[in-house]
């Protein structure tokens, strides 16, 4: 159910022109008309799952980069937390129809990330799995490399929480949400695809919200409602 807790209402600007200097703007947010086809907006930022919320500390957390790459990475959090960092503003859509305006996150830039692993040129597709029973989520590597993507450990200036995908949730703002894995684990680089746990229920391989791409096919996944988060 949608979490109604005031402290989930929009905390930053919400037009690209009131963004501070030095923050990276999603082409998205300066779209006419920012909410995708089927989406209605919410000022609060719903905390909905699937399944048990793994309360992994930072303490625990470890990060790995694997697969394709001429570096493979293990990170602890202080190792995580001395690359270099992004701020992000962009639009979060949910596939259960609800869009979130005006986010800022900020973590780990991607690119930082490939400069130190090195992506082999063969490698297509990228994995994120997640601490949570084995999710995993597929995405060709094009999507994954733009440069709004990032893994975000705070949003709107507060750490992100353990229900909301803490310490560390990997951001996609041009796909639908679940692309964006929460407590985001490892990367894997691949030559081929793979589609993740909720693709292979029938969620569709893309997810491209400004071509309603929720589904595979017509019929929609098992356990599918409108109170789902992805």
């Amino acid at each position: 159910m949608l979490d109604h807790d005031p402290k989930y209402q929009v905390g930053g600007p919400d037009q690209p022109n009131k963004v501070p200097d030095g923050v990276i703007v999603s082409p998205d947010t300066r779209r006419e008309n920012r909410i995708p086809p089927g989406q209605s907006r919410t000022r609060k930022w719903p905390v909905l799952q699937w399944g048990p919320i793994p309360e992994v500390t930072t303490g625990e957390w470890r990060f790995e980069v694997r697969g394709l790459v001429e570096n493979p990475l293990s990170l602890n959090w202080n190792e995580y937390r001395a690359l270099p960092r992004v701020k992000v503003f962009s639009d979060f859509h949910c596939v259960t129809r609800w869009s979130r305006l005006g986010n800022i996150w900020e973590g780990v830039a991607i690119k930082a990330l490939m400069e130190r692993v090195q992506v082999k040129p063969e490698a297509r597709f990228v994995i994120a799995l997640g601490y949570d029973d084995g999710w995993t989520t597929n995405m060709p590597i094009d999507d994954f490399l733009q440069p709004d993507v990032l893994l975000a450990d705070t949003h709107d200036g507060e750490p992100i929480n353990f229900e909301h995908g803490g310490p560390v949730r990997l951001i996609v703002p041009r796909l639908y949400a679940w692309k964006s894995a929460k407590w985001c684990r490892s990367l894997t680089f691949l030559d081929h695809d793979e589609p993740g746990l909720w693709e292979q229920q029938g969620y569709h391989n893309h997810g491209d919200p400004w071509s309603e791409e929720r589904f595979g096919s017509d019929v929609m996944p098992p356990g599918w409602s409108e109170e789902t988060d992805f």
